[in-house]
């Protein structure tokens, strides 16, 4: 793992990645992947998204709608997730987690998974993130769909 993880955005960089990522893509027959992956799992979040502001004004379309076109299956849900957290990390966990709860039965697999490893990082800001999309709480809706010892420990675990 060698990901940037400074908060400092390099514009000049960020235009750079941008023109990369349009050849290798959008301006070219077929996909240059390579580029892609270097751009996506190296460049801090911060540094992503001042590269999808600038790889927007260089293609005229923003980097999911190029992705959609250009890669499919795993790929393009993997670059498709490492787009949506570096656009909006707690967002993003937020999702997973109203999806794991959503109608009939619950996955305890990604509610717990989530919610565990990110109790010690940004925990609080996907409680904010997700009460701000669902208008309820987090622990109301873990309260709602779980039972027993399992939900005191996942309400435990929020508080």
């Amino acid at each position: 793992a060698t990901r940037d993880e400074t908060e400092e955005v390099n514009a000049q960089l960020a235009e750079q990645d941008a023109t990369d990522l349009y050849k290798a893509g959008e301006d070219r027959w077929g996909t240059d992947e390579l580029a892609f992956n270097v751009v996506l799992a190296k460049r801090s979040y911060s540094q992503l998204r001042a590269t999808f502001q600038a790889y927007e004004k260089v293609c005229g379309k923003d980097i999911e709608e190029s992705i959609k076109s250009e890669a499919s299956g795993d790929l393009e849900k993997a670059y498709l997730t490492l787009v949506s957290c570096a656009k909006d990390c707690p967002g993003y966990f937020a999702t997973l987690l109203h999806k794991s709860m959503k109608g009939a039965g619950t996955d305890e697999e990604t509610l717990i998974r989530i919610l565990v490893t990110r109790a010690e990082s940004d925990l609080p800001a996907i409680k904010e993130k997700f009460q701000k999309m669902y208008q309820k709480s987090l622990a109301e809706a873990v309260r709602s769909d779980t039972s027993g010892d399992f939900r005191k420990l996942l309400l435990a675990i929020l508080h």
